[in-house]
C-alpha cells in the first residue's frame, strides 16, 4: 500500500509541477522598482539569505512570487533531491521542512525560518518599501 501511494503521489507530482510551474511564470509580479544604489543596497543584505525549496511545491511558489514581487535576488537551493542542500536543511533547521529561509547574521550564526506566511511576513517587514 506504502508504494502505491508514492507513486499516486510521485505521478501526481509529475503531471501537476509543470502546470504549477507554467501559472507561476505566467502570474510572475513585476518587480518593485528602486533607484539603483537602494537596490545595489537590497541585493547587499540578500546575501545574508538562502532560500531552501522545491521546485514545484506550492508554498515555495507563493513565497517565490513574493520575492520577485520585492525584487530579492535571494540564492534558491533545491532541497527536494537527496543530497548536499537537503543535508545542509537537515543539519541547520531540524526538518526537511520546505520553504525556509536561512537567515545570517553579521558573526556567521544561521536562523532558520520556517512556513511560508512566516517568510512572506519577514521578508515585507524587511524589504517592502513605503
Amino acid at each position: 500500500m506504502k508504494t502505491f501511494i508514492r507513486f499516486f503521489f510521485r505521478t501526481l507530482r509529475t503531471v501537476l509541477g509543470p502546470v504549477l510551474l507554467l501559472k507561476e511564470s505566467l502570474t510572475r509580479p513585476e518587480g518593485v522598482k528602486r533607484l539603483e544604489a537602494a537596490q545595489a543596497a537590497v541585493d547587499q543584505q540578500c546575501q545574508s539569505l538562502t532560500l531552501y525549496q522545491f521546485t514545484t511545491c506550492p508554498f515555495c511558489i507563493k513565497v517565490r512570487q513574493e520575492i520577485s514581487r520585492l525584487s530579492l535576488n535571494i540564492e534558491r537551493l533545491d532541497a527536494q533531491p537527496e543530497g548536499d542542500n537537503r543535508q545542509a536543511l537537515l543539519q541547520g533547521g531540524g526538518q526537511a521542512k520546505v520553504p525556509c529561509l536561512r537567515i545570517t547574521d553579521a558573526n556567521g550564526r544561521s536562523q532558520w525560518l520556517y512556513d511560508s506566511e512566516k517568510i512572506i511576513a519577514y521578508l515585507r517587514g524587511r524589504f517592502a518599501t513605503a
